[in-house]
């Protein structure tokens, strides 16, 4: 519509405040239409109106609201929190840190954020450099964010609308932002029976009826089946739930620090394998912190599986990638280890071109940005080391017995035993039957997570088979040696009783004749003795023969003597 020209600078805002507001009032309300349809499509259509009343009108509260609870039903809680981001209690957002991390695209929206804001406040004031809202936290105390959102509560509660406690608890409930979860529910819920109690003084008593307790929420929220649950019973419900998963975890990790690794795989084996779906980025947590712990009690082949479904669920995870290589570096296992390395390798590369950590602002790491360059440079000296020791041919001693979690000199069914248990747990088959039990921020990452978690399977199935093939061998090797240390041995024990027997032998026959040697003495000797004198006679007779004229006379009394 064309402006008169004669009109002045107020007349035309005026003119254009009322034109647009039209406008923005018929998108409004076509989305509701839409919205009541409580269909995906439409919903969808809905987002696409409202994005145009807000282009018009970005601070109009209706279609902030709109819009929030649309991409809740829709399931895109990135997007919840991303548009609601400002009012996450453990966000930090000092400029400071912001200057050395932070992308140049959104550099001019979040430095101008220099605390963490609940609620915006139009006092000017607080927000001054030096104040305590400055201070940036990672490990935060509940109460402290309880004091912190009530704190901004107070303010100006009348001026906003509370829909955002309820709507970003939530969607901060199914990114795994448990802590900030809890604190804001809590806080809806307060909000909303404080308004309901306000409310309720000045109904009559046959006007006052069973309501639900969030009358403003219950106008925009897409309309829901009479077997349904009321909203507050659903959050109830999620409240319990959140409280048991931080409970659960918290115990692990204590269990963790005090060096109770069995105890820690317990509580985190609870909340990996429970039956009600945990979010993804709580669960990717949770394998990570399950798998130090494996690490730690000398079970390699479980860490390694841990923090292969820590990658799959988070592929921009910088501690899975270390505590893999640093396991496959402990059996020896170097090529793989080098894989990881270079994967992480460009990971701070990417970081340092981009000024900022992997993943939105909201993204919880246990690094921070000032700390890779120094990591990377000393990753990139260890990568020339394993490098060299590749090049110098180390790549086939691989330490199989540390993988397989059994110590040197095992038996043969302590071998198949392990072996066994190993390809229960870790067959490719069964690669993705945890990601049933994980809720995804995104339905559109489900089929990447499958695609990683059956590749890093396969590879740890296939390192796990090599290694079962080597120690087999091994324990064959040994085997046939022992047998044949037997057969020697038995050989050499039956010598030495052959030979025993032996000389038992020739000592009985030598102790017989010296005892029959005195009485046959006498008899042996009168018949050697006539034996001899006959052939005396009869050389005499033959000499006198052959012309010795001098016969030889024998005398037997003499030869008898």
């Amino acid at each position: 519509m064309a402006v008169s020209p004669c009109l002045t600078g107020n007349d035309q805002k005026k003119h254009w405040w009322l034109t647009n507001r039209k406008l923005v009032d018929k998108y409004i309300k076509d989305a509701k239409c839409l919205i009541a349809t409580q269909e995906e499509d439409d919903v969808a259509s809905a987002l696409n109106l409202l994005d145009s009343a807000l282009a018009l009108s970005p601070r109009l509260e209706i279609a902030l609201e709109l819009k929030a609870r649309s991409l809740l039903f829709l399931r895109r809680f990135r997007d919840v929190v991303d548009l609601l981001q400002e009012y996450i209690p453990s966000l930090k957002m000092s400029s400071t840190e912001d200057s050395g991390s932070v992308s140049s695209d959104n550099s001019s929206q979040q430095l101008s954020r220099e605390r963490v804001k609940l609620l915006p406040s139009s006092d000017s004031s607080s927000d001054s450099p030096g104040s305590e809202s400055d201070l940036s936290f990672k490990c935060f105390s509940v109460s402290d964010l309880k004091k912190k959102v009530m704190a901004g509560l107070f303010k100006n509660g009348e001026k906003e609308g509370k829909w955002r406690y309820l709507v970003l608890g939530q969607a901060c409930s199914h990114i795994g932002l448990m802590e900030d979860a809890m604190v804001l529910l809590q806080t809806g819920k307060r909000l909303a029976s404080a308004a309901f109690r306000r409310e309720s003084i000045c109904w009559s008593d046959d006007s006052f009826s069973l309501r639900t307790i969030y009358p403003a929420a219950a106008a925009t929220t897409p309309p829901r089946s009479p077997t349904s649950l009321s909203e507050s019973e659903n959050i109830s419900q999620l409240l319990s739930h959140i409280k048991l998963l931080i409970r659960r975890r918290s115990a692990a990790i204590a269990a963790l620090d005090a060096g109770l690794y069995s105890e820690a795989i317990r509580h985190f084996s609870k909340i990996v394998e429970g039956r009600r779906p945990a979010p993804q980025g709580f669960l990717s947590e949770c394998y990570m912190h399950r798998a130090y712990a494996y690490k730690a009690s000398g079970r390699i082949a479980e860490s390694i599986s841990d923090c292969n479904k820590t990658l799959a669920l988070d592929p921009t995870c910088i501690e899975a990638l270390d505590t893999r290589a640093s396991l496959l570096e402990t059996i020896r296992c170097l090529p793989d280890c080098l894989h990881d390395l270079e994967h992480l390798k460009l990971l701070y590369n990417s970081i340092l071109r981009d000024r900022k950590l992997p993943g939105p602002a909201w993204k919880r790491h246990n690094v921070r940005y000032r700390e890779i360059p120094g990591k990377l440079c000393a990753l990139t000296t260890k990568i020339q080391q394993l490098k060299q020791r590749v090049a110098s041919g180390e790549t086939g001693n691989v330490d199989y017995h540390a993988l397989i979690g059994l110590s040197r000199g095992c038996s043969r069914s302590e071998l198949e035993r392990a072996h066994l248990l190993l390809c229960l747990r870790h067959k490719p088959d069964k690669a993705t039957n945890f990601i049933d039990r994980c809720e995804f921020a995104d339905n559109r990452d489900l089929d990447s997570v499958k695609d990683r978690s059956k590749m890093s399977a396969l590879l740890l199935y296939r390192l796990l088979q090599k290694g079962y093939a080597s120690v087999m061998s091994t324990i064959m090797y040994e085997e046939a040696a022992e047998r044949q240390r037997k057969k020697a041995a038995a050989a050499l024990q039956a010598a030495q009783a052959a030979i025993q027997v032996q000389q038992t032998h020739y000592g009985n026959s030598k102790s017989e004749p010296e005892t029959s040697q005195d009485s046959s003495k006498c008899s042996n000797t009168n018949v050697f003795q006539g034996v001899f004198c006959r052939d005396l006679a009869a050389v005499g007779n033959l000499l006198s023969q052959v012309g010795f004229n001098r016969p030889l006379q024998v005398k037997y009394e003499a030869l008898s003597c």
